[in-house]
């Protein structure tokens, strides 16, 4: 197999506690968070029998994405509260669990529970429950954020080594931002639990640094090599976008991104510039240029457009952006230069899409909330590749991961397993 990493996820490594091969997914969307993957022997079309090489049933649902490292794949879930298709139950009953499974055969290996800090939130809207989080792995730790609960980490075999507060703070939509790793820091946004930024010791989990204000977000922080090639961690929210130290936890710049809504999606970035969508009316999408010191509106925003998606986080490839809009099923591509739209195609079939998009080779992967898969060819010139279905008939809001020569997808039932066979297309 193939795998050959862009020079944006090398230097991503080199600033994570611990270089990783080539061969891992180590977080939300991979490496440098951007949801490209550059394995080109993934299926295209896929049931519930063709080019299925395993499923794994899970103990309970969630919504976080699996990673990989090793000979493990690790996801968590929850049980006990508020499952689908389950009375609700007592908030005591509430568990979070951290799953390994074998990387080439999905059977579990180990599965950690976690309790809860109660009160939890009673409710939580859209079937998001109480596993959103993606974990965050490197060399010698897996670290997990579990909203008002707090982060925590575990070695490699699911024993807790520390768990550190957040706050209190609770939501109807729940937690999602995923933790992200830089030099010797795990870093979480927050919002929901105490309006902040928060980064903790990789080793103790000691606050080492904490950015107040951080409202109305529920992106995952993405770390980016800024115009001047260095490091700047990047998080939008309502209204604005905050480059950051992520060493010092010092604001270095903000830029107004005219988006009136929260902020769901994680930016994607290339050359200094990063891209970001956001919102459900009005101001969707905006370029923004890194590097720059105080407000930055006036001369380092780039371009803002109407056209984004309110949840699922878009990917760019040969200076275009690619994303499906959550609710409304219309494809699109817009030219990263300009924000002009290359094309807006609705797709048949198409559903709500909650999960990030994936690219990998030369296809985008776009994942209902049902489970359709629409396949598209990643270029300029919209073409439906085709639409797949594994009947599963539970929610996927999971994003997708193609390494190994396999795609992933994650429901709240189970997680699957796809690989291209023999005569198969």
């Amino acid at each position: 197999m193939s795998h050959i990493m862009p020079n944006s996820v090398l230097i991503t490594l080199c600033w994570t506690v611990s270089l990783v091969s080539a061969a891992e997914w180590t977080g939300f969307r991979g490496p440098d968070i951007a949801g490209v993957s550059t394995e080109r022997g993934v299926p295209t079309t896929w049931s519930a029998t063709e080019n299925l090489a395993w499923k794994t049933e899970l103990p309970g649902p969630g919504t976080s994405s699996p990673v990989f490292f090793g000979n493990q794949i690790l996801l968590t879930c929850y049980t006990g509260y508020n499952v689908p298709g389950t009375d609700a139950g007592e908030q005591a009953d509430l568990r979070r669990h951290l799953l390994a499974l074998d990387r080439q055969t999905g059977k579990l290996r180990w599965n950690t529970p976690i309790e809860p800090r109660l009160p939890e939130q009673d409710r939580i809207r859209d079937g998001h429950g109480y596993a959103s989080s993606t974990p965050a792995v490197d060399g010698r730790r897996i670290y997990c954020f579990f909203g008002k609960a707090g982060v925590f980490a575990f070695d490699h075999q699911g024993k807790q080594l520390w768990q550190a507060d957040v706050g209190d703070g609770l939501h109807g939509w729940g937690s999602a931002s995923s933790p992200v790793l830089f030099d010797d820091l795990v870093i979480v946004n927050t919002s929901v639990e105490s309006e902040s930024l928060i980064a903790f010791d990789a080793a103790t989990g000691k606050e080492r640094w904490r950015v107040r204000k951080i409202r109305e977000t529920w992106a995952t922080p993405v770390i980016v090599s800024n115009t001047t090639g260095e490091p700047e961690l990047i998080l939008p929210m309502q209204g604005k976008v905050l480059g950051i130290d992520p060493k010092s936890g010092i604001e270095r710049w903000s830029c107004a991104n005219d988006i009136t809504w929260y902020i769901v999606p994680s930016v994607v970035s290339q050359d200094g510039v990063i891209y970001g969508l956001g919102g459900r009316s009005g101001v969707a999408s905006f370029a923004i240029r890194t590097g720059g010191m105080g407000d930055v509106t006036a001369s380092h925003r780039l371009w803002t457009a109407k056209k984004g998606s309110n949840v699922s986080s878009p990917v760019l490839h040969d200076g275009k952006l690619y994303f499906m809009n959550d609710s409304s099923g219309i494809a699109y591509c817009l030219d990263a230069k300009t924000g002009d739209i290359v094309y807006e195609v609705r797709v048949p079939r198409a559903e709500q899409i909650y999960a990030s998009t994936l690219l990998a080779g030369d296809r985008l992967f776009y994942v209902g909330r049902s489970g359709k898969t629409f396949v598209v060819a990643a270029k300029p010139e919209f073409e439906l590749l085709a639409t797949n279905d594994l009947n599963d008939r539970s929610l996927f809001h999971a994003s997708p991961v193609a390494i190994d020569g396999r795609l992933f997808l994650r429901s709240d039932k189970a997680l699957y397993c796809l690989q291209q066979r023999a005569g198969a297309r």
